[in-house]
């Protein structure tokens, strides 16, 4: 079992342990020390969001690399991706991102990338876990010129910038759209309004004004009701919103009506079926994913092959499997052939693709999928306990799958971010399968002694 790492690296409350500087640069020393593997000058690229915290963090990081003997490269608020990018461009030994996501300002993250710019595998994380606790790395400290230096880079951002350009269609442009851009005051409020524009879209922008503090705040892929409103007020052609760190994406069509990952993903996955790009004909997703998604995959020849949740294992089954599309219904994305990790302005630039090659409008493309009714409620909860082994929860569930009758599902799982029981259920009565979802929260949280909410 990790102590330190989740599904997607290590995330709390910033200056509250594990989120502190100590920490963080013990993590800093045993990433330096596992990825210093000869005798040539070593790099670990640092990239983060817009979030206050970022700064302690960071220095606490650099100060942890550099005693281990092994140079930085700092590059400053930039998307998760783009640091995945510039990482394996730069042919540096590993990348770490300072972010946490989709969640509010006063959490913070730290998460990596390997040389190839792909995330770390469960072992490595085990292993610098191994390496801080048991502090047998404690007495290494390399002196005079050993210590190692951080550099600043600072056209990062502009080689990011060129990147994403470089996967939209040569024989396309976006001239004629009109594009409501949610940045959610995050790490993408400098580089995504500059490609859409560059591509020659006109671009109105919101969540572009980053001050620590407001990042994820009433906007962003969290907040897709912001986006829907803005879109309609200014007569645009759809909107996009990313989430803190840029690596996920949520639209909003012409109309004002969300589009979220499963119908991004069958867009996508069925226009690939069409040009004969999409491998084996298979989506990878999540089991989050909503039943909706397979049948539209299914009436095109396609299939969908279900993973845990979280973007990692998407990408760990698409290489495995030979696979170059998958994600996840919150809007991480991951398309193999331009990118090592979900990106929201690539994804969109997918998207948009489409949309300009055909000559049709996001409401249109969204038709390819119609989604199942889906209700998700969360129950806090201060421990994890395995939930099939209380009786009265594991008894509910078997009688509500049993009212299903195979057209319909219950899906419970902890979140790998925060400490919440996520209780989820397909079927095609919203309001049959709402009251029975509130009905497992209400006897989890009895039983257990949590809080449920929506």
């Amino acid at each position: 079992m990790k102590k330190l790492f989740g599904t997607d690296g290590v995330r709390g409350v910033a200056n509250v342990y594990p989120m502190t500087a100590e920490m963080a640069m013990q993590i800093g020393r045993a990433a330096a020390y596992i990825f210093k593997n000869g005798k040539n000058r070593h790099r670990i690229v640092i990239g983060k969001d817009t979030r206050l915290s970022g700064y302690m963090l960071e220095s606490a990081l650099v100060a942890g690399i550099c005693s281990m003997g092994v140079d930085v490269l700092l590059v400053g608020p930039l998307p998760t991706p783009g640091i995945a990018n510039i990482t394996s461009s730069m042919r540096a030994d590993a990348g770490v991102v300072i972010s946490a996501s989709h969640n509010p300002f006063q959490d913070n993250g730290i998460k990596f990338f390997s040389r190839d710019g792909f995330k770390l595998p469960d072992e490595i994380e085990l292993k610098m876990e191994e390496l801080i606790f048991s502090k047998s790395i404690d007495s290494l400290r390399p002196t005079a010129t050993e210590v190692g230096k951080a550099y600043r880079i600072d056209d990062a951002a502009g080689r990011y910038v060129v990147f994403l350009k470089s996967a939209f269609p040569k024989d396309l442009d976006l001239t004629g759209l009109k594009i409501v851009l949610d940045c959610a005051n995050g790490a993408a409020y400098k580089v995504a309004p500059a490609v859409f524009e560059e591509l020659g879209a006109e671009v109105i922008t919101i969540g572009v004004k980053p001050n620590g503090t407001n990042i994820n705040a009433e906007c962003g892929s969290l907040h897709p009701e912001v986006l829907s409103a803005a879109v309609k007020t200014h007569g645009a052609d759809l909107g996009i919103a990313l989430d803190g760190d840029a690596d996920r994406v949520i639209f909003v069509d012409e109309h004002g009506s969300v589009v979220d990952g499963d119908r991004i993903m069958a867009i996508c996955a069925t226009d690939m079926i069409k040009h004969g790009t999409l491998k084996k004909n298979t989506l990878v997703a999540t089991v989050m994913s909503n039943m909706g998604l397979d049948i539209a995959m299914k009436r095109v020849g396609g299939t969908v092959l279900k993973t845990a949740v979280g973007d990692r294992y998407v990408v760990e089954e698409m290489l495995k499997g030979g696979y170059n599309l998958g994600g996840e219904q919150s809007g991480h994305m991951i398309f193999l052939d331009h990118n090592t990790t979900g990106d929201g302005v690539l994804s969109a630039l997918q998207v948009l693709a489409i949309m300009q090659r055909r000559s049709q409008r996001l409401s249109e493309l969204a038709e390819v999928m119609t989604p199942l009714p889906q209700v998700l409620v969360n129950v806090r909860l201060a421990q994890r306990t395995d939930i099939m082994q209380v009786p009265e929860v594991a008894t509910l569930v078997r009688d509500v799958e049993g009212k299903l009758k195979g057209e319909g599902r219950v899906l419970i799982r902890y979140s790998g971010t925060e400490p919440l029981l996520r209780i989820m259920l397909e079927g095609s009565d919203e309001g049959q399968i709402t009251g029975w979802a509130n009905e497992i929260a209400s006897t989890v949280a009895g039983a257990l002694g949590g809080e449920g909410r929506g």
